[in-house]
């Protein structure tokens, strides 16, 4: 028997452990076998990894690729093209787009263009408001991996539904079988502290952060948290960037509410002196925290595994937006957000070279539990024989500095992850069988990527 490709010579890394001196054989873009090097059959081509590690395919479930509409941002093409340089196999994608992803139509047009350039396989959530209750059906049948809604002012402004109708969105999402996830935060708490700043002068980065502090996060994680209680819906907390909001997500599962959450490798990686250090380049919603904050962050939500997923929030904007040539400049006229989807595996790898966690709990949390969360698993996330041959291969052991942000692949590159040291990188990533980029070059076709179908 020979096959398309197989990959030798790795140390492959599952949740469930690692097996040395190993390697996967694929056939028709499907896994068809899992093992050791000199167990596997003969393929047309054969990847030596030598000795690095194999690990399922990395999926970040949240993402902003800017298209529809603000393709002077990002586009499909160009945020893929970065999830592909960065090790990342499916990307999803959020709504708050122009048009909003709110009806079957957007939907459709989201998915057709990425199906004309994504690089790497990818899926969207559809955004519910005051004005498409009725909707969700259609939506569900367009075939949205799952549904969201912004609490409180974020980029794009999606006005949020009423409490009463998102106890109705609670129920008829519910009906669909789907997760409906939260931008987390408190408007009103939010809205009184930037009037107040503002008319204060209090213009600086920091004050930023401070007019969103954790009350206004954590009272909204447990908000939604009674809601779907009352519900029995399945809710998702995207970005969590306190330790404050990881304890009330721990609260709501210790009380039996199917609640989910995940959080990024800023949070975990920088406190808010940061935004002493960088500027508005770090200013981002939920803001990054003080050290007591990450503390418990790494405490409840990582060491007793509160947290389910790593994603970036990925979410470029223009250096002009960023204010990058003013960046201790008035934090009001800048805009929060930066990327992500290239500097999320080093990040991670950097804190499993620190002891911090273990490889497998690396691959739990930023493959396998993604795709579970959001129904895309076995097919994503695995490495079961006949699921889609989605693997991340990387180099625990590479220190490198990311020295200059125009390395990246994204249209626009504004990071604070600029100027930082990690240790390990992406060094190949493979889509359905297909090696779309080696060594941060990206090589595969764009158009190849495809949505990926859920039940």
């Amino acid at each position: 028997m020979t096959v398309d490709l197989v990959v030798r010579n790795c140390t492959v890394v599952t949740p469930a452990g690692r097996t040395p001196d190993a390697g996967v054989a694929v056939e028709d873009d499907t896994i068809v076998a899992v093992g050791r090097s000199d167990r596997l059959p003969e393929a047309d081509r054969v990847l030596d990894a030598e000795g690095n590690v194999l690990v399922p395919g990395i999926v970040d479930c949240h993402i902003h690729n800017r298209e529809p509409g603000l393709e002077y941002k990002e586009d499909w093409e160009s945020a893929t093209r970065a999830a592909a340089a960065g090790g990342v196999t499916t990307v999803v994608g959020m709504p708050n787009t122009d048009p909003v992803i709110d009806r079957p139509e957007h939907l459709e047009l989201k998915f057709e263009r990425g199906e004309a350039s994504a690089h790497v396989d990818f899926q969207s959530y559809a955004v519910v408001t005051s004005e498409n209750l009725d909707l969700i059906p259609a939506i569900d049948e367009t075939g949205a991996l799952g549904f969201k809604i912004f609490l409180g002012s974020t980029v794009g402004d999606v006005p949020p539904p009423n409490d009463g109708e998102i106890l109705e969105a609670m129920e008829r999402i519910g009906k669909t079988g789907k997760r409906l996830g939260f931008h987390e935060e408190n408007g009103e708490i939010i809205d009184h502290y930037t009037k107040r700043f503002t008319a204060e002068g209090r213009n600086e980065p920091i004050d930023h952060s401070h007019s969103r502090p954790v009350i206004a996060e954590r009272e909204a994680v447990e908000r939604m948290i009674t809601f779907a209680e009352e519900t029995d819906a399945k809710i998702h907390m995207f970005h969590v960037s306190s330790g404050s909001a990881a304890e009330a997500v721990a609260r709501g599962k210790d009380r039996g509410v199917d609640v989910t959450a995940e959080t990024t490798p800023h949070y975990l990686w920088f406190t808010e002196d940061v935004m002493r250090e960088k500027g508005n380049v770090a200013r981002v919603q939920p803001p990054i925290r003080d050290a007591e904050e990450r503390a418990t962050l790494w405490d409840v939500g990582i060491d007793q595994d509160t947290i389910d997923c790593i994603a970036t929030d990925h979410a470029p904007h223009t250096p002009a937006e960023k204010k990058v040539d003013d960046p201790f400049g008035n934090t009001w006229d800048a805009i929060s957000g930066f990327v992500g989807l290239e500097t999320e595996v080093p990040a991670m790898l950097t804190f499993v070279d620190q002891g911090r966690l273990t490889l497998e709990e690396w691959v739990r949390r930023h493959s396998t539990r993604p795709a579970q969360v959001w129904g895309m698993y076995p097919q994503k996330g695995s490495l079961q024989v006949g699921t889609d041959a989605d693997f991340t291969i990387v180099d625990p052991d590479r220190e490198w500095t990311l020295a200059d942000r125009t390395e990246l692949h994204s249209k626009n590159c504004v990071t604070p992850f600029e100027g930082e040291t990690f240790t390990g990188k992406a060094i190949a990533t493979v889509v359905r069988g297909d090696i779309v980029a080696e060594d941060g070059a990206v090589v595969g076709e764009s158009g190849y990527g495809t949505r990926v179908d859920i039940d």
